[in-house]
Parts: C-alpha cells; sequence; structure tokens
C-alpha cells in the first residue's frame, strides 16, 4: 500500500503564541514533517506572532531546535530544514494594543489562502479575531483555528462563539481537537461505513456496552494551578471524549461531508440523558512513587477538582437505548493508554457444553501508545479432548498491517492543519456542537458544586478510585485492564 500525499495550495499561516509550548511541541514539528513530505509548497510562508520582543532569527533558532527535539533523526534533513525555516518569519504583536498589527498585514500576500492559529489564551481570542478583521488582515476567505479550552461552561462558550461570530462566518472557523486528526479515530468511521460486517450489528441489540478509556500516567505538577481550574470532566469529558462517544454512537451521515457528519454528532449530544449522582466517581491522586499528591500540585490542599472521573451514559434513541456506555479518564494511573471498547451481547443459545469458555465478543479500537484495532474472537481451543472454546485476538496493529506507511502515521496535528488549508472542517468542532456539550455537561458539575462533592483519593499507578469497579460491578459488568 503506497502512501499517498496530496499537496496543498501556498499559504500564509499566522501562529499567534509562535512562541508557546504547543508551537514549539507540535505545531513547527508539524508543519516541518508536512513540508518533509512533500505536502507543503515552497510558496508558503509561516509567521509567529506573539509579545516577546525577538528578531526573525531569534525565532528561527526556536524553530530550529523545536525540530531538533521533537521530529525523528529519519526526518531530519539539514537541506529541507534550511528550506523550510527560510520561510519562517516573526512579528511582535500586542494583541490588546496596536502595535505589530500594521507589520503583520504587510506580510500578507493577495491570492494565497490565509490561515490564523489562535494559540493563546481563550481570553484573546476576541482580541486578535477583532484586530485581524479591522486592520483588514483577514479576507472573507480566512480561516481560524481556536485552540481547547472552548469556554469552561456553556456562558461562556455562548460568549466566545458570539465574539467569533462578529468577525467571521462560521465556515471560517476551525475549532480544534487534536483527538479527531488521530488516524484510529478516522477509522472508526471507515470500519463502520465502509463494512457491511459491523454496521448492521452496531446496535442496542447486539451490543451490551461500550467502553471509553483515557488513562494518563503523568500528573498535573507544573501545570497545577492551571488544571485545578478545570478538572477532567472539563479538560476531557466535555470535548476528547464527547467526540469519541459521538463517532461511536452517530447514525450514518449522507455523505462524509463537514456539516453532514457534524449534524449526526449533534443528534446524540441532544439524546445523552441526564446523568445521575450515583452513576459518577470523581477521584484525586494522592501521594506515592516519590512524587506529590494532586492537592500539593494544584498549590490548595482544599482542592476538590478532579484527576479522575468515571460516568455511565445513556443515549435516549432507538439505537442505543439499553446500551450504556462507561466512560474513563485520569492522571497518574496504571499506563498511559486510550482505547474505546464495543463489547457484544452473547449468542441467544449456545450449542456447546463449554458454557465457562465462552467470552464475549469485544471490538478494540486503540487510539495510543499503539494505534490501531483487534477483535475477540472464540475459537476452538487446539488439541483432542472435546470441543474448547477459547478466546483469542484477531489483532491489527497500523504499523505491522500497512507496514512502512503505517509506522508513518502522520501526527494528529499534521492532519488538522492540512485540512485548515484545504477548507474541510469534517473534523472539527461546530459551535452549536460545542453549546450542546455543554448544556449537557453544565448540570452534572453545577451538581457537584451544589453538594459540595469531594474526589475520592486513590493511589497512584493503580486504576483510579474503588467506586469506579463498583459502577460496573453493580451491572455486572467489569471496567478492562488499563495497560500499555
Amino acid at each position: 500500500m503506497v502512501s499517498r500525499v496530496i499537496p496543498v495550495d501556498p499559504f500564509d499561516l499566522v501562529v499567534f503564541g509562535g512562541t508557546g509550548d504547543l508551537a514549539r511541541r507540535k505545531i513547527i514539528p508539524g508543519l516541518y514533517r508536512r513540508f518533509w513530505a512533500g505536502q507543503i509548497p515552497t510558496g508558503t510562508t509561516i509567521t509567529g506572532a506573539a509579545r516577546s520582543t525577538m528578531s526573525e532569527e531569534d525565532f528561527r533558532t526556536i524553530a530550529r531546535e523545536a525540530i531538533a527535539e521533537f521530529v525523528a533523526d529519519d526526518k531530519q534533513d539539514a537541506k529541507i530544514i534550511d528550506e523550510f525555516v527560510s520561510r519562517i518569519g516573526y512579528v511582535p504583536v500586542d494583541a490588546t494594543g496596536t502595535s505589530g498589527w500594521d507589520e503583520l498585514k504587510s506580510r500578507m500576500r493577495a491570492g494565497y489562502i490565509r490561515a490564523f492559529y489562535f494559540s493563546v489564551a481563550p481570553s484573546l481570542f476576541g482580541d486578535i479575531a477583532e484586530r485581524l478583521s479591522g486592520y483588514d488582515i483577514a479576507d472573507s476567505d480566512s480561516r481560524i483555528v481556536v485552540e481547547k479550552p472552548f469556554g469552561r461552561d456553556l456562558e461562556t462558550a455562548r460568549e466566545l462563539n458570539q465574539t467569533l461570530a462578529r468577525h467571521f462566518s462560521e465556515a471560517q472557523i476551525y475549532r480544534i481537537d487534536h483527538y479527531l486528526g488521530k488516524e484510529t479515530v478516522q477509522n472508526l468511521m471507515a470500519v463502520r461505513f465502509a463494512n457491511i460486517l459491523f454496521e448492521p450489528l452496531w446496535k442496542s441489540e447486539y451490543i451490551d456496552h461500550v467502553q471509553i478509556t483515557v488513562a494518563e500516567t503523568v500528573g498535573v505538577n507544573g501545570r497545577g494551578a492551571y488544571y485545578d481550574k478545570s478538572g477532567a470532566m472539563r479538560d476531557m469529558v466535555q470535548n476528547h471524549m464527547m467526540q469519541l462517544l459521538c463517532l461511536i454512537a452517530m447514525e450514518p451521515p449522507y455523505h462524509f461531508d463537514p456539516d453532514a457528519v457534524r449534524d449526526e454528532k449533534l443528534k446524540v449530544i441532544r439524546a445523552l440523558d441526564p446523568v445521575k449522582s450515583e452513576d459518577i466517581v470523581r477521584g484525586q491522586y494522592l501521594a506515592g512513587a516519590g512524587q506529590g499528591s494532586y492537592k500539593e500540585h494544584s498549590e490548595d490542599p482544599q482542592s476538590r477538582t478532579e484527576s479522575y472521573v468515571a460516568l455511565k451514559v445513556n443515549i435516549s434513541n432507538w439505537r442505543w437505548k439499553g446500551t450504556p456506555f462507561y466512560l474513563r479518564t485520569g492522571k497518574r494511573l496504571r499506563a498511559r493508554t486510550s482505547e474505546i471498547a464495543i463489547t457484544f451481547r452473547e449468542p441467544p443459545h449456545s450449542i456447546f457444553d463449554d458454557t465457562e469458555g465462552w467470552r464475549e465478543n469485544v471490538l478494540v479500537i486503540r487510539l495510543q501508545p499503539n494505534e490501531g484495532m483487534n477483535m475477540m474472537v472464540m475459537i476452538k481451543e487446539p488439541g483432542p479432548g472435546g470441543m474448547r472454546l477459547a478466546q483469542v485476538p484477531l489483532d491489527m496493529s497500523f504499523a505491522e498491517a500497512l507496514g512502512p506507511d503505517g509506522a508513518d502515521i502522520p501526527d494528529a496535528y499534521e492532519r488538522l492543519i492540512m485540512d485548515v488549508i484545504r477548507g474541510n472542517q469534517t473534523l472539527f468542532m461546530r459551535g452549536d456542537e460545542v453549546e450542546a456539550a455543554w448544556a449537557w455537561t453544565n448540570p452534572i458539575i453545577k451538581g457537584w458544586e451544589a453538594r459540595d462533592d469531594k474526589p475520592q483519593g486513590y493511589d497512584p499507578a493503580t486504576s483510579g478510585p474503588e467506586d469506579a469497579l463498583m459502577l460496573m460491578h453493580r451491572d455486572g459488568r467489569r471496567w478492562r485492564e488499563i495497560r500499555e
């Protein structure tokens, strides 16, 4: 299988917050990898914009250091790096003032696609959007990319939408969620809608339950004060995990078209039942393994912000009524892994005497660390002695199944930035979708605050609070083991 790289048209990209951590770790290295792959034409320009006063050469040095640190050695070609860096510029800009905007305007070229990446705090979105419009830097075909968090509740999300809408149309706004750029997440749609094998079974009649797990081994040390204002519910569930749930649960769109896909995702969010308090478990990691506790890292000994959350979610529609979705995410857990596990119901009748050997069919979609899929199926246990059943995986690692092409899957940010340049919004959230997600999430958070809910402590390098196990045990189910 030959990987196809489809070049994009030349563009002018401005990265606000160009000296920040996201630009250094993801945006600049991702753009370089696309340039190295031949997808970005040489006529492109990339301009960093930030408060810091520095020369263009200083910023290019930062870009070179980012490439050296975050790009694999086999993709570091000195000639290509020099060519890429030569396309990079820098303009010191005051996001809330007047300095730098005329200079930035002078760098925009007529006839080229203009894209503006807001890698800054949401509080600056409105100021930057206003100045891009007021200084005529953005034109009617320009695109803006905004990072999460997109609001911290329904009210602030609406305000942000309204602020951006004053200067840009919805077709120009790209609300980025890097989870949607993962190869496996997109393959979920291909598996569902391109294979007759799965789609007829993709409903409550055949699926017992769905588990979505996003587990991390790291804590919040170093950014605890920031994280403490959000927590796992705002940081992960309202956006990343909600998007994964939507892709699993959505109805087939009439076409793989941006609004068609997002229309179906919106229907899922609106069909979500309110979550009962007994169907939610919150936790905070304790000290251990030579590291401090969440409360130490957040610098607030009274903090009631969760570093772990698990919940049982029900969808009230014909396809999913009676099939629960179990979501969990947390810091300082046993292993770093993200996966979706679809567990199918048992056959209505078994013809075999070995009923104890039977296990459920499970389709597992692995998002990290090793992207791929496996299907747990029942076979006859090898050897004599009768018909004994055994569960085995039909495993497909992208790296193994696709050969060199599978091992060289573009990073999510690479894919999404290229989609911005193409003008393809399929993998980006629409404004009404964001607001609907907050409308479902808000009552959950307000319920915690009203009850003065205190998260349970859990030991690091475990699977989380004990009560999370009971969330499933009382339903006669169990969580999948967290492991890499």
